[in-house]
């Protein structure tokens, strides 16, 4: 990578670290708060009704990468007249797609009780729900201009607002859920500043692309079908992955109860607080990869992925062992041993969690080639595949079933395909290259978690002391691990030689 496209991944991935930082922690303040204050069934139905407005995302047909990806090429021309065109367009498509989720949100209204599972009857819950569905429309306004200045490389500029209305919204609803313990309250916040947050975002992307004010050209028929093109096979993979992250606390809620979604949603939550900080690493390089493979040749595109693949594994291989390592100790500090879940869950969540991370490369490369329209079909697949065996092994070994069906789903599918086509069709270089160091990683990784556990078993988890010093001593062996394992690596070195400018910029300061 050249040193503009490096410079804009390390501010992006700044920025972003940051901003998930003060996140997690608002997060989990937040949500000790709401166990506090508010029901167990109201935790349930905060998870269940994100999967249902979740699915109700699938209204934008995948609009959203394709817009991404639409971008790169003019960005990289600095044609201006034609991203003035593509905003224009995209701004039609988001006004249609916010008003389809608004009716279509709307009218689902009265079949909730056929989704909600609880022993006791929970009031305002159509209310409740409602204030979901404006929030995800309020999530559509200038979206389009935001993923612009993430095609451009300057995320940390919606890192910047995030941070601003994040804070402000989390402690706005600390506050009166504290004084008032009102969930319409509580909800009402997210509205409010999901709208402001994007108003703010699409001033600022006026003041950095000041010829969007003009009123843009029509889009030529041949790239309105281009786009929809690239729409069409973005669906598939929009749709199927919706199924397939979307639907778990749908079937949990119906075949096993409610309240058990909110149980599962605390260990989400600690998952996925992890996992954002892997994506934002991938997410601040994704358009620095669509800009190598505008201007540079398949060979440099190879070193690239070669790069990231050993950062993932890196990652991957660390963040894992110390989350299943620790993540049954922390939960029973956090909020009690009522809120544990059974050995299988934790295990399939631990497996999820790694499948979630180690493919960040080929999803850089996915979306950043165009690989999708090759590969469309075998998410639906995987979709399709998930629901038969969630129910299946639902009912047979409660959450832990469903959970696992993700697991075993994606393993069976686009876990292999997707390698394929990117390494065969693009790179004319051999699958094994990717999946014999992901096994050997895989495998690693739960021998550590194993040992680990095993070594640990007899020490008893009294007070957050005794867990922090658990985790540096995980946290340094795995380090040390990965300096002796992955050393020769180009990913390593990339790693190293980043902490390396860190440490030295922080003692010049």
């Amino acid at each position: 990578m050249n040193s503009s496209r490096v410079n804009n991944s390390l501010r992006n991935a700044f920025y972003g670290v940051l901003s998930r930082i003060i996140l997690i922690i608002l997060n989990f303040i937040n949500r000790t708060v709401f166990i506090m204050f508010l029901s167990d069934e109201l935790l349930g139905v905060s998870g269940l009704f994100s999967d249902i407005l979740m699915m109700l995302s699938l209204a934008d047909l995948g609009l959203g990468v394709s817009m991404a990806y639409s971008f790169y090429k003019p960005l990289a021309e600095d044609d201006k007249d034609k991203i003035s065109s593509l905003i224009g367009f995209y701004r039609k498509m988001y006004t249609y797609i916010a008003a389809v989720v608004f009716v279509v949100g709307v009218a689902l209204t009265p079949f909730l009780d056929f989704f909600v599972n609880t022993d006791t009857e929970i009031e305002h819950l159509q209310v409740y729900y409602l204030i979901y569905v404006l929030n995800t429309v309020a999530s559509y306004l200038f979206v389009y201009k935001s993923s612009l200045i993430t095609a451009d490389q300057k995320n940390f500029v919606v890192y910047r607002f995030n941070i601003i209305f994040n804070i402000i919204k989390h402690v706005l609803q600390i506050t009166l859920l504290v004084i008032t313990r009102n969930y319409f309250v509580y909800l009402a916040v997210i509205v409010f500043c999901t709208f402001f947050q994007n108003i703010f975002i699409s001033r600022e992307a006026d003041k950095l692309y000041p010829y969007l004010k003009e009123k843009p050209k029509a889009l030529e028929k041949s790239e309105q079908d281009e786009v929809f093109s690239n729409v069409k096979a973005m669906f598939l993979y929009k749709s199927s992955g919706v199924l397939l992250s979307g639907t778990d606390n749908i079937i949990i809620s119906k075949i096993i109860g409610t309240v058990f979604v909110g149980f599962y949603s605390n260990y989400l939550l600690i998952a996925n607080s992890i996992m954002v900080f892997v994506d934002i690493l991938y997410s601040s390089v994704t358009a620095s990869v669509g800009n190598v493979i505008a201007k540079e040749s398949k060979k440099k595109a190879f070193e690239v992925f070669q790069m990231m693949q050993s950062v993932s594994l890196i990652i991957t291989f660390i963040s894992t062992v110390c989350f299943g390592v620790l993540i049954q100790d922390f939960i029973h500090l956090w909020i009690g041993p009522k809120y544990m879940l059974d050995t299988l869950t934790v295990w399939a969540i631990i497996l999820n969690f790694y499948l979630g991370g180690v493919v960040h490369p080929i999803w850089s490369f996915r979306e950043a080639t165009g690989m999708y329209l090759k590969t469309k079909y075998i998410m639906a697949i995987c979709a399709v595949l998930n629901i038969i065996l969630s129910i299946v092994l639902g009912i047979y070994f409660g959450i832990g079933g469903v959970v696992a069906a993700s697991a075993i789903s994606r393993v069976s599918t686009y876990f292999w395909y997707e390698p394929k086509i990117l390494f065969e069709d693009y790179f004319d270089q051999g699958l094994s290259k990717f999946m014999v160091p992901v096994a050997l990683n895989l495998a690693l990784t739960i021998l550590y978690i194993i040992l680990f556990k095993w070594i640990l078993s007899n020490i008893a988890m009294t007070n957050y002391f005794v867990f922090f010093a658990e985790a540096v001593v995980i946290g340094l062996i795995t380090l040390v691990s990965v300096a002796v394992i992955y050393r020769k690596t180009e990913g390593y070195r990339m790693l190293k030689d980043v902490a390396f400018r860190f440490l030295k910029k922080k003692k010049e300061a």
